[in-house]
């Protein structure tokens, strides 16, 4: 009886220090900007784009803004505000999403705080208050359509694009590849979900986000599986929902297919004409 006792108390020392290993290590894990390759000079083929230095209280933080083709817009254009995944940069996107632009809407790519050369630490504390300067940014240009601006988050995104709908308005959410909370991931790890720090609590967001909202998911997702997708969309009070048969760095798998998605969207939801 005294063996056992005393293995039973090394076992639970031992999960303890195995829980405040990952307590100081979680935000490694969720943001592990050390491990992203430098990105390809992208910025340098798109015309009249626009580098902004966003600045709040930890420093500025890099954001790049790309104006709608001038043929399709008359008037205040509506926008796009998108969060990229943890393992990206804003410069790995341009070339991906400029069908936004072609549809007449202009795109703010907003960088996390200590990604690239922008300032600060990831948090969910400091990715939200870079968004909220970035809205604010956004809804005070003569150009921009502040009653039409959209909120677009892929994976990790999805939390920064969510956390910013609890502070501001937006027409829309767009919701691509995202997971319903980051306390959903602790069973993974076997460690109570009281030690998160950074919990993006998405599927509370959604539940009470009054708009509506496009959730799109690969059915075979690796990362973030499918059921975090549905669950999404279930919670939603004005949802659709599309699935890809793909994973989560494959999603979408046929960008022509995404751009039609996403149009039928904004055009259902009189984001555009």
């Amino acid at each position: 009886m005294h063996l056992l006792l005393k293995t039973i108390c090394w076992l639970l020392l031992l999960y303890a220090a195995y829980c405040c290993l990952l307590f100081v290590l979680q935000r490694q894990i969720l943001f592990p900007r050390s491990a992203i390759p430098p990105p390809m000079q992208s910025d340098q083929k798109i015309v009249d784009l626009e580098k902004i230095r966003l600045e709040v209280g930890f420093g500025k933080v890099e954001a790049w803004f790309i104006p709608p083709v001038a043929e399709r817009t008359a008037g205040p254009a509506p926008a796009v505000i998108f969060g990229h995944g943890n393992g990206e940069l804003i410069d790995f996107w341009p070339d991906k999403l400029e069908g936004f632009a072609q549809l007449g809407i202009a795109l703010l790519l907003v960088e996390y705080p200590g990604y690239g050369s922008s300032a600060g630490s990831p948090s969910q504390d400091s990715i939200t208050q870079i968004f909220v300067a970035a809205y604010d940014d956004m809804a005070s240009r003569k150009d921009i359509d502040s009653s039409r601006i959209v909120f677009f988050g892929r994976s990790l995104g999805g939390g920064a694009v969510c956390a910013l709908a609890q502070r501001r308005s937006a027409a829309a959410l767009i919701l691509m590849s995202t997971f319903t909370g980051v306390h959903s991931f602790t069973k993974r790890f076997l460690v109570p979900s009281f030690l998160v720090r950074d919990p993006f609590d998405n599927l509370s967001v959604v539940r009470n986000y009054p708009g509506p909202v496009l959730v799109i998911h690969g059915r075979h997702d690796e990362v973030i599986p499918f059921s975090h997708g549905t669950a999404l969309y279930k919670a939603v009070q004005k949802g659709k929902m599309i699935a890809y048969d793909a994973g989560h760095n494959d999603c979408p798998p046929d960008w022509k297919i995404f751009w039609h998605d996403v149009a039928s969207f904004l055009r259902e939801t009189r984001i555009i004409i």
